[in-house]
């Protein structure tokens, strides 16, 4: 469990105040939100909450935070550090609660009316002596260091049993306080700019992974490894990018068709002598070569036939239709007898540049295989692109655990449904995004069992058709978790309906789970999840208590 932060990475004036509230937030559910020194202005003057706690369900608390010895002496309080000085905490406590709460009467977005909240004293440092009590400082209202390890059920205690309170404040109302504080919750008219400002903010973090492709220049046989929202296709288009600006003739490929048609429209939007000579899908490239067409349904052909023609024709093809490099994304797809056809399409099989980046947590596929050559290995530990929120569902899953960089964002949502039921339930909360306000290209519907039934209909188009349509703008995408891995939407409704094999499940579910960047609604029966994915990823969509 870990409570959303605002700001983010917050100076604290001092260390009793870091130790509160790293406390707290991991004592609290994932749905409740600190805010550190926050600060109010009014007539009465300028006043700076240290803490601030929101949880739904149970009510609000502000909490003044005071370090180094503290003690009561005549009806006054006084704190000893460098040096000693008179001090009022509680009416610290007491003014901010009721500055906040004017601060909310007045703001223009604030449609909820008053909030169940007390005032706090939290003393990291002290321990106060036995039957403490004041006029003004019941023991129930001041937490001191014997209190720090259980603050946060404390605080819910008294939150609960006030009385002649309101009635403690929802999810809605917590996000409603958290766009009024900290602007985190856009209005649905500032929607689409939001977005595009998060789109932003994850491409400046991605961008920074150039430095890796920095350490590795006079490298040439490279396998990045990377979980989910690491960067990874973002580095491989921009390796490729380099290695084209450098005069070599690049091969950008991919195994899945809705990644390849990602990266092509990606490299259009680079300079012509930029961009890779081929960028599409590794059977592709074989047909391109003069390989006959297969068959979608015969496995045979594309797991073997196909690349061992590949073999053979690239012999015979002069050099200048070969590659000096070769760059492969989501390479963990890849099975072993395709490697060959991959080294064959080099100039100089031996010493040409081959980039792979993979993910072993996303292997969805039976096929096993790894590169027949030797590669340099790097690992990133970065998650770039999802929310912490997010990323912290799928987080177990994933290879290796990752820092969580892409920043707070909202929980995710968990709807308890029947694995039957699950597509129709996705079918709903796609729906209520929509009229929340979500633009339908910012939206995916995903399975982890059989195909939504739109997906069906889409694709009797033809493959490329339908993924043309993962960039209309007038709907939502419906796809599968096995055909969209390297690629994202701001939202995804995950309908976990099934699995197509069992043996493969935990890494359908961890596909699936790390799609959406912004906001995750999972559909789908929660002991079905247990047994696939572990108490973990439960703890993180549903919280300790319903786990």
């Amino acid at each position: 469990m870990t409570a959303r932060l605002y700001p983010e990475e917050p100076e604290f004036e001092a260390a009793a105040e870091r130790a509160v509230v790293e406390a707290l937030r991991h004592q609290l559910p994932d749905d409740a939100v600190l805010f550190v020194n926050q600060r109010f202005t009014d007539w009465r003057g300028d006043r700076e909450a240290d803490v601030i706690l929101a949880w739904p369900g149970v009510g609000v608390a502000v909490v003044e935070v005071k370090g180094g010895s503290v003690s009561l002496r005549d009806g006054r309080w006084w704190q000893t550090g460098a040096k000693s000085k008179s001090i009022d905490p509680v009416k610290q406590a007491r003014l901010c609660k009721y500055m906040l709460r004017n601060y909310l009467a007045q703001h223009p977005r604030w449609s909820r009316g008053p909030l169940r909240s007390e005032h706090f004293v939290a003393l990291p440092t002290t321990v106060l002596p036995e039957g403490f009590t004041a006029p003004d400082a019941p023991r129930w209202l001041v937490l001191d260091k014997t209190d720090m390890h259980e603050s946060a059920g404390r605080i819910a205690a008294v939150l609960r049993a006030v009385d002649d309170q309101p009635d403690p404040p929802t999810q809605e109302d917590v996000d409603l306080l958290v766009d009024c504080l900290a602007g985190q919750l856009i209005p649905q008219r500032d929607l689409v700019s939001g977005l595009a400002e998060r789109e932003l903010t994850c491409e400046a973090l991605t961008k920074d992974q150039a430095k890796v492709l920095d350490l590795l220049r006079n490298q040439h046989r490279v396998e990045i490894r990377g979980g989910a929202g690491s960067g990874k296709t973002w580095l491989a288009i921009e390796k490729a990018r380099r290695l084209a600006a450098e005069g070599k003739r690049v091969a950008l490929m991919c195994y899945s068709r809705g990644l390849a048609e990602f990266l092509s429209r990606r490299v259009q939007q680079l300079p012509p002598a930029q961009r890779p000579a081929y960028v599409g899908t590794f059977h592709n490239l074989g047909i391109g070569w003069g390989v006959l067409p297969g068959s979608d349904d015969d496995s045979d052909y594309w797991e073997n036939f196909l690349p061992t023609e590949m073999v053979s024709l690239a012999a015979a093809l002069p050099l200048s239709e070969r590659f000096d490099a070769v760059v492969i994304d989501e390479a963990q797809d890849f099975a072993e007898s395709w490697w060959p056809a991959v080294l064959a399409a080099l100039r100089n099989p031996d010493e040409d540049s081959l980039y792979v980046f993979a993910d072993e947590g996303q292997r969805v596929f039976a096929r096993q295989g790894r590169p027949t050559v030797d590669l340099v290995a790097i690992d990133l530990d970065e998650n770039l692109r999802n929310t912490k929120q997010i990323a912290g569902t799928f987080s177990s899953l994933a290879p290796s655990q990752m820092r969580m960089r892409g920043g707070n964002g909202v929980p995710v949502r968990f709807v308890q449904c029947s694995t039957q039921d699950a597509v129709g339930v996705a079918d709903d909360e796609a729906v209520a995004l929509l009229d929340e306000g979500w633009p339908p290209d910012a939206v995916a519907l995903l399975t982890t069992g059989s195909r939504h039934p739109e997906q069906s209909s889409r694709q009797q188009a033809g493959q490329e058709a339908y993924w043309a349509s993962f960039w209309d703008d007038d709907d939502l995408f419906y796809g599968h978790v096995l055909g969209f891995k390297g690629l994202e939407r701001p939202a995804v409704v995950l309908a976990v309906n099934g699995f197509r094999d069992e043996e493969r499940a935990k890494e359908m579910l961890y596909v699936g789970l790390s799609r959406a960047r912004d906001l995750l609604v999972v559909c789908g029966d929660l002991e079905v999840i247990r047994r696939v994915g572990g108490e973990a990823v439960v703890r993180r969509l549903v919280g300790s208590a319903a786990a």
